[in-house]
């Protein structure tokens, strides 16, 4: 996933340290543009960050490197790295494991300068409804409507689907647009649940809807 930087290319760019010998790296999330959390990095932090292509930081408080995720397996796995125009930023493009903020959140940046929770983007939020969706599989068929889906087998899950599908052509062409809003989210949220039964993340379809976006423009 990582591109290469070459060494050569590091040295022309000579990138701004500070007088503590760091650099600011925004972290965002590749495929949805998210940002997800800000770091910092010293060089070995940064060359770690290169050559193994996992985030990697400096820790000012503990004064040492930190591999981030390491400890609960949410690590960033790097896709790009680039410099700002003034070379004393970075922007770090990749891929999250997990959710990114200590407080089990998909980004740090999770409230306004008042305190007020944020909801999250939309595309955003269906991580976190896919997250659900996954810690419900585990549940009891009692206790959840997607445990007792789970429960009742592939079939019954494409089914549901197929019906909702359904539903929403038919909303989209005879009803108001709250109902076709609606069968929407039901047609969503049970094809969440079908990728999930056949183990499919609902990153690989967003990857392949922009590798196919990619393919198109380049095609012009």
């Amino acid at each position: 996933m990582l591109s290469a930087w070459p060494a050569a290319q590091r040295d022309v760019l000579q990138l701004k340290f500070d007088a503590f010998g760091l650099i600011p790296a925004i972290i965002q999330d590749a495929l949805t543009g998210r940002v997800l959390m800000l770091g910092w990095m010293n060089d070995e932090a940064l060359q770690r960050t290169l050559h193994t292509g996992e985030v990697w930081f400096w820790s000012r408080s503990r004064q040492a490197l930190w591999h981030k995720g390491a400890t609960s397996g949410n690590v960033l796995r790097v896709c790009e790295v680039r410099a700002d125009c003034d070379a004393d930023c970075l922007l770090v493009r990749a891929e999250p494991a997990g959710p990114t903020c200590h407080t089990g959140r998909e980004s740090c940046f999770w409230q306004d300068v008042n305190g007020n929770v944020l909801q999250p983007p939309a595309a955003g939020f269906l991580d976190e409804l896919a997250d659900i969706v996954q810690s419900r599989r585990v549940a009891l068929p009692d206790e959840s409507y997607t445990a007792r889906l789970f429960a009742q087998g592939r079939f019954k899950i494409a089914q549901k689907v197929g019906e909702e599908g359904l539903e929403t052509a038919l909303a989209g062409v005879a009803q108001d647009d709250n109902r076709l809003i609606e069968e929407s989210a039901d047609l969503l949220f049970h094809l969440l649940v079908l990728l999930n039964e056949r183990g499919v993340t609902l990153r690989e379809v967003l990857a392949r809807l922009a590798e196919r976006h990619t393919q198109a423009t380049q095609a012009k």
